[in-house]
């Protein structure tokens, strides 16, 4: 189709473009390098059977907002597609008589021009919502540090993009329509088909003419638009897929890396500077779309906090987009404030389309404040005090971690010294009063279903979660290092918790550390003695009615929602479930070491904006399965006139023992 001139022109015109494309891909390699850490690439052939399908489907895009997921799988399908479109049409204006033989090429005909249509009306979609709409979650608050260059470039960004699509698919989509012109209808490409009779009147010269300025619309425009790849958030295309395979193994979301803090050439605690961060949380920033999910489902963001995890991912790309290196300080691209107001209930790493983990950045920016600069809310000096000095942050003498026990004979360790279950009961209903009836409630489940356990009593410390997620890497590796070495020397069967952050720190953490326990949540130990028979519960009287709020270190963090909701339909209770709900559960505000300080600024409190959709549902009990969330709620509860109960699963589920 090309003359000679064009050929040459078009090959010399791919050179150049791949030279400058080189550069910019280039900057992107040395910058992810300079990260902590080393690529394991054996894990992207394990994966790869797993993430294929959901790169295909676009699966995670669907979890949140379905018309823009579904236009954007629209577009996504398309520009797939449209890598094979165009190796064939540049070979066909080499070869012009090449074509694909037989029903592939119907068939490759027919897909090309649905997608075509399917892409023109994704990018028209888009377009019309983010610069005519301009919905609000689409971008950050001005109390929000988005840096200047990013809170333009967003827009422009965006709009280069869709320009680029819009006339690269459209260009590609009217040379066909001036093909079809030329040499008839085609059943197979019914829109082409159908545009192209507006140009039945035109010449012959007219329509080749047409063509070539299609074609070098199309692929010309490819060529100009390379070199500005790296540093659009087009991009997403090659890091998502990179995110999902090449992402370190982890047990769950929020599991952290090991840091032993025994090592005295450790000069570095967490993420002071950019280069502190893993190499693939410098990857996240080239894998964000900026599409503002994080930060819809954030906790903090979400009641007025500054913090957006969004704002995070975009500030480190715009600077290494503007030529800044790795060195630059963490508190340039995320407030102070922002670092402690996170809950780490893992809502943003969770909802990610693309796999990023910003949480895991604002996790590190503590280590480094806490351990390098001495700098954290002094709020928290009490729960760091009680976790040094009597191993729980609540600071109760362990002397006094069995007073809640006292007349359930609930038996230790050293008096059954081979149980089937070690119950791990958990600093907060050991020594907090309202979650001490959680643990009455469970030792009265386990008597009634005759369990064979033990506890550790006075053995029991703090696992440390409260720690870790401060910033006290220290008071953690010393708490996990005593527990694995007692819990090795029991070598516990099973451990069950009533607590989700010490079912969390067990299961997950403590592997790092030589400790590889079962480890399971009470609601599950509950199901397992009411399945077998052992524990019969009455459903006898008016039903309940009750609305569960899904933990966010049991859900999300674990992936344990169906064992609560079984366990409340096994005492008889009706579930009433909230609007945010199982994965996309709404935060109680405890979590990250929350417990322990007031919140910063914001419009609202964690707690009593999930209390209140808690109450709309109009169930006559909030159901927890966590001692914070019960704290939380309860506080709620009391600032609203204790207008619903709110109580453990372990409260509801004794009350109906046969």
């Amino acid at each position: 189709m090309l003359t000679l001139p064009e050929k040459i022109l078009f090959i010399i015109a791919i050179g150049i473009s791949l030279i400058l494309t080189w550069r910019g891909i280039r900057r992107i390699i040395a910058q992810i390098n300079s990260g902590q850490g080393q690529v394991n690439w054996d894990l992207a052939g394990k994966r790869l059977w797993n993430v294929l399908p959901r790169m295909v489907t676009f699966q995670p895009v669907f979890r949140f907002r379905f018309w823009p997921s579904l236009f954007h799988a629209f577009v996504g399908w398309g520009f797939g597609f449209y890598m094979l479109v165009n190796v064939v049409d540049v070979i066909r204006a080499y070869v012009p008589a090449f074509e694909i033989p037989g029903a592939a090429g119907d068939v490759y005909r027919l897909i090309a021009d649905l997608l075509s249509i399917g892409v023109l009306a994704g990018i028209l979609f888009f377009v019309i919502r983010r610069f005519i709409f301009r919905p609000s979650n689409l971008t950050s608050r001005e109390t929000t540090l988005l840096l200047p260059k990013a809170r333009s470039g967003i827009r422009r960004d965006s709009a280069i993009v869709a320009a680029f699509i819009f006339l690269h698919v459209g260009g590609r989509f009217l040379g066909e329509t001036f093909i079809l012109a030329g040499s008839g209808p085609d059943a197979w490409q019914p829109f082409a088909t159908t545009v192209a009779g507006l140009w039945s009147g035109w010449s012959r010269e007219a329509l080749v003419v047409g063509e070539h300025v299609a074609f070098w619309l199309a692929l010309g425009l490819i060529l100009a638009f390379l070199p500005y790849f790296p540093y659009s958030k087009h991009i997403h295309l090659f890091f998502a897929p990179l995110n999902f395979l090449l992402k370190p193994q982890r047990r769950s979301i929020g599991e952290m890396a090991y840091v032993n803090m025994d090592d005295m050439s450790l000069e570095q605690f967490g993420a002071s500077r950019m280069k502190d961060l893993g190499w693939e949380q410098l990857m996240d920033s080239y894998a964000c779309i900026m599409c503002f999910r994080c930060q819809e489902v954030c906790p903090a963001y979400q009641t007025g906090k500054v913090l957006s995890p969004a704002a995070l991912e975009i500030n480190k790309r715009y600077h290494l987009n503007l030529g800044g290196d790795t060195d630059k300080s963490m508190l340039e691209l995320i407030p102070e404030e922002a670092v402690w107001a996170c809950t780490s209930c893992g809502a943003c790493v969770d909802i990610c389309p693309v796999g990023n983990e910003p949480m895991r950045d604002i996790l590190d920016v503590r280590r480094s404040l806490v351990l390098m600069d001495n700098v954290f809310p002094k709020q928290w000096e009490n729960a760091f005090r009680g976790m040094e000095r009597n191993a729980n942050p609540w600071n109760i003498s362990q002397a006094e971690r069995m007073k809640w026990a006292e007349g359930l004979n609930v038996p230790t360790i050293e008096q059954n010294p081979e149980p089937e279950i070690l119950w791990w009961v958990g600093c907060a209903p050991a020594t907090d009063a309202r979650a001490q009836k959680t643990a009455q409630a469970f030792a009265k489940i386990l008597k009634a279903a005759g369990v064979n356990y033990a506890v550790l009593g006075q053995n029991e410390q703090c696992t440390g979660d409260s720690a870790r997620r401060a910033g006290r890497e220290d008071i953690f590796f010393a708490l996990a290092q005593a527990n694995v070495e007692i819990l090795n020397e029991v070598k516990p069967k099973r451990i069950v918790t009533t607590c989700p952050h010490c079912l969390h720190t067990l299961k997950n953490e403590y592997p790092a550390f030589g400790g590889n326990y079962e480890v399971i949540h009470h609601t599950q130990l509950i199901n397992e003695l009411v399945g077998a028979g052992k524990l019969r519960l009455s459903a006898n009287g008016e039903p309940l009615s009750v609305t569960f709020h899904d933990p966010c270190y049991l859900g999300r963090h674990n992936r344990i929602f169906e064992a609560p909701r079984q366990a409340l339909k096994n005492a008889g209770a009706q579930a009433v479930e909230m609007p945010r709900h199982g994965a996309k559960s709404f935060c109680c505000g405890a979590g990250g070491a929350q417990m322990w300080k007031e919140e910063e600024h914001g419009t609202a409190n964690v707690n009593l904006t999930r209390f209140k959709e808690a109450k709309a549902t109009g169930a006559a009990v909030v159901a927890v399965g966590c001692p914070f969330c019960l704290t939380m709620l309860n506080d709620a509860n009391k600032a609203d006139g204790e207008a619903v109960e709110v109580l453990d699963i372990a409260e509801i589920i004794a009350k109906r023992i046969e």
